[in-house]
């Protein structure tokens, strides 16, 4: 879900199928606070299909699988430094909600993956902790995350930058260690506890 121009190139398709003319919905959009009430607010993209291309072969349609380029009749610049990397695009009125806040059943590693210490021991995965910031990746998008609340293993986290998420995600949870990302555990988002309207 890298964007050039006015091209979108969609990896690890969903479900569905694209059109060649149809209407399409890109989703969280452009986000900001609003004025009057200071809360964050996301205004979808809408826009029509006007190419499809697998390498250098012109489609009718596209359907899940491989790497497509998605011709958009919008502005080229809302796709400047990878802006919308990591958004959905699809029919309107049909992808996940943008959310905020979730509560996510998690699983950790009992060990660091490529993290070796002095003593050439794996270091330990240590518990997650309340308002610690995480780097949380939902399908093919990476926001951070702060942990509000922590029980057991479920956990409730507020992401930093609105994300299109369901129930029933799988995500990925790293830790900033060092001057590096790594990851200590995985999960499953079990409910949405604030969206974004």
């Amino acid at each position: 879900r890298g964007l050039v121009g006015s091209e979108m190139c969609i990896r690890d398709s969903l479900s569905g199928v694209l059109r060649v003319g149809e209407k399409i919905e890109i989703r969280p959009g452009m986000s900001g606070k609003d004025k009057a009430t200071g809360k964050r607010k996301c205004t979808p993209i809408m826009s029509r299909i006007v190419s499809l291309k697998a390498e250098k072969n012109d489609l009718l349609y596209a359907v899940p699988g491989g790497l497509i380029a998605v011709g958009l009749k919008c502005d080229p610049s809302l796709t400047r430094d990878d802006h919308l990397n990591g958004q959905f695009l699809g029919h309107p009125n049909k992808l996940p909600d943008v959310v905020e806040e979730v509560v996510v059943k998690f699983y950790l590693l009992r060990r660091l993956l490529g993290v070796v210490s002095d003593n050439t021991k794996k270091e330990k995965v240590s518990s997650l902790k309340k308002e610690e910031i995480l780097l949380i990746n939902i399908s093919a998008n990476s926001v951070g995350g702060k942990v509000i609340e922590k029980k057991k293993s479920m956990a409730k986290i507020q992401f930093l930058m609105p994300a299109c998420a369901a129930i029933g995600d799988k995500i990925t949870l790293s830790r900033k260690i060092g001057k590096n990302w790594r990851l200590i555990g995985w999960g499953e988002i079990d409910k949405v506890t604030k969206s974004i309207q």
